[in-house]
């Protein structure tokens, strides 16, 4: 539940957002006045958004922002005021407002600008994706150094090799029949045994499983391979593949 404080001084409006919010799901908090506003802003838990009245008693609404923002320069942050000025209006941009609502607003409209700024801020917290970044258990695979490496120890695999392992980690937890994998690694047009899967697969647990102590590549019998993290002693009994055919 996002929580949200409303610093605000007419006492009706102040009322019907309060309730209007609390009814799309939020937690509201109501001020009416810069100065309790300000110091609830900066010593209460962290708020998820704020509604700012401009013309407010004890403190401004601006100046109530400038300190805010000297304090914290991400908290979202919504004016609520009467005054229509285009000057008025790029003075609250400029002091670090995040939107600028007039007074009469319709109140769909003000839940549409906060659902944004929630929404944007929620995209800003998560942490940056690394496409080019595989990882599973204690191995991880840079895609484009196209460097592999398991307990701090750096894998040397061929091109072939690479793409396999990269193939099984894009689907990990996921088995892969033979057929799969000839597709996705030697391309559609491969002629050839499909046999070729387990002995590449036999090359990669060499490099992959065999030097540490818990095994990633899994073989389902009569089906085919999947990469997964070992959880239990009954996880590991893939075993070895089926003695290969010569190429």
């Amino acid at each position: 539940m996002s929580r949200i404080l409303l610093i605000e001084d007419e006492e009706r409006i102040a009322r019907v957002l309060k309730l209007e919010l609390e009814h799309e799901g939020y937690e509201v908090h109501t001020k009416s006045d810069g100065r309790t506003g300000l110091d609830a802003a900066l010593t209460e838990p962290e708020w998820d958004l704020i509604l700012l009245d401009v013309m407010l008693p004890e403190l401004s609404g601006l100046e109530v922002l400038r300190r805010i923002r000297q304090v914290n320069p991400t908290l979202p942050i919504i004016l609520l005021t009467a005054r229509d000025a285009v000057s008025d209006r790029v003075s609250g941009l400029d002091q670090g407002a995040n939107d600028y609502v007039t007074k009469p607003f319709a109140t769909v409209e003000l839940l549409a600008r906060i659902r944004s700024l929630l929404r944007q801020r929620s995209l800003q917290d998560q942490p940056a994706e690394q496409p080019h970044l595989l990882k599973i258990d204690d191995l991880s695979m840079d895609l484009k150094s196209r460097s592999v490496v398991r307990e701090g120890t750096t894998i040397e695999l061929t091109p072939t090799e690479f793409e396999l392992l990269r193939f099984l980690i894009q689907h990990q937890d996921e088995v892969m029949t033979r057929e799969q994998i000839i597709s996705e690694v030697w391309g559609y047009d491969f002629v050839g045994d499909t046999n070729v899967v387990d002995v590449y697969i036999r090359y990669l647990r060499q490099k992959v499983d065999k030097p540490f102590s818990s095994k990633l590549i899994q073989t389902i019998r009569g089906v085919g391979y999947l990469i997964k993290v070992e959880s239990s002693p009954e996880d590991a009994a893939g075993g070895d593949v089926p003695k290969e055919k010569p190429l």
